[in-house]
């Protein structure tokens, strides 16, 4: 029997009503700078707390990346659980234990950790002050698409558990599936290979002609294998700034030392200025115009750029070619904006301290 389907509207303004309706939503959950203060702590069944600088969890919804705060207070062992998105973690304060799939990393403030899709972990805190981290996530992206699966195993330790799910070996040939074969394992054994912990003690930052003084923390450039999401650190010298530019794609910048504030704008003139401090996360949206600010003329500033450069906007560099994906200003006005980082009698690099 013929079956008919019907709707009471077309299909374009069906598709036409949803896609405003997304934007319209979308704008709604918009921040600019999400304050420490305004990120609630709660208990949780890991016995850790938990808070979220943006994320669904925290009725602050994103695409791409979500932003959480923890803490492990002394003596506390989080259970063992795994997830099929990739996370980032930057410790702020407190000295502790992370176990990756029986791998064990030591941490204390300012170091940064990699804990890959599918590795099983779980946190310990063996020190005398409570311990606090932030982890910088892909689960909204993975969620997006039907694949953000969770998976908790209580009190077991890491390494006896089944590993990361199986893959096959390459394959010879030069058909079409033993090349995905091929290509599919050869990615799996480079992400299983990757880094895993970027020491604070290890960072070296360099001068940049934007005005600041920059590191990688997470990157493929130092051997991490992760899901595209990078983290830098850029520091700014007292009662200076960054130079302005813009970009597409979500920028999250946690401030880990020092207080400023951020210019955004659709224009390099005409857009406001956002306050921030030590612990906030500013947001800068898509193509907007931004430049950051050291109000402090005494101490530098010390902020933390994440983004997911190596899969959201590689993509979107392929969509949207030929617009430009990095704009500045011509280099006279840049370097007028930044100024000489050479004159800047950079203080030796200590850990950050909380609060």
């Amino acid at each position: 029997m013929a079956t008919r389907t019907t709707t009471t509207v077309t299909h374009y303004h069906v598709q036409k009503r949803r896609r405003a309706e997304f934007l319209e939503e979308w704008r709604r959950y918009r921040n600019t700078v999400v304050h420490l203060a305004d990120v609630a702590m709660y208990d949780t069944a890991r016995r850790t707390r938990r808070g979220v600088y943006v994320g669904a969890d925290g009725d602050r919804p994103t695409r791409s990346m979500d932003a959480t705060a923890h803490e492990i207070d002394p003596g506390a062992v989080s259970t063992t659980h795994r997830h099929s998105w990739d996370a980032m973690m930057l410790c702020v304060a407190g000295r502790a234990t992370t176990e990756i799939d029986g791998s064990r990393v030591d941490w204390g403030p300012g170091d940064a950790l990699h804990l890959p899709a599918w590795a099983w972990h779980r946190h310990r805190n063996d020190g005398a002050a409570t311990a606090r981290f932030l982890t910088f996530s892909s689960e909204p992206l993975l969620e997006t698409m039907g694949m953000a699966i969770q998976e908790d195993a209580g009190d077991a330790a890491p390494a006896e558990l089944p590993g990361r799910p199986a893959y096959s070996p390459p394959l010879d040939g030069q058909d079409p599936y033993a090349r995905r074969i091929r290509r599919l394992a050869g990615d799996q054994e480079r992400r299983r290979a990757g880094r895993l912990h970027t020491s604070w003690d290890d960072l070296e930052l360099l001068a940049t002609p934007r005005g600041t003084r920059t590191t990688f923390l997470l990157d493929r450039a130092i051997g991490y294998q992760a899901s595209g999401i990078t983290m830098a650190m850029f520091e700014i010298a007292p009662g200076r700034g960054q130079s302005m530019h813009r970009h597409p794609g979500e920028a999250w910048l946690y401030v880990l030392e020092g207080s400023g504030h951020s210019y955004l704008g659709s224009e390099p003139e005409g857009g406001e200025d956002h306050p921030w401090q030590k612990g906030d996360i500013i947001v800068v949206d898509h193509f907007l115009w931004h430049q950051h600010f050291n109000d402090d003329p005494a101490r530098t500033a010390k902020v933390v750029r994440i983004h997911m450069f190596d899969s959201l906007l590689e993509t979107m560099r392929a969509l949207c070619d030929p617009l430009v994906l990095f704009e500045e200003p011509p280099d006279r006005i840049r370097d007028a904006q930044a100024g000489d980082p050479t004159t800047v009698a950079w203080p030796d690099l200590t850990r950050p301290t909380w609060p």
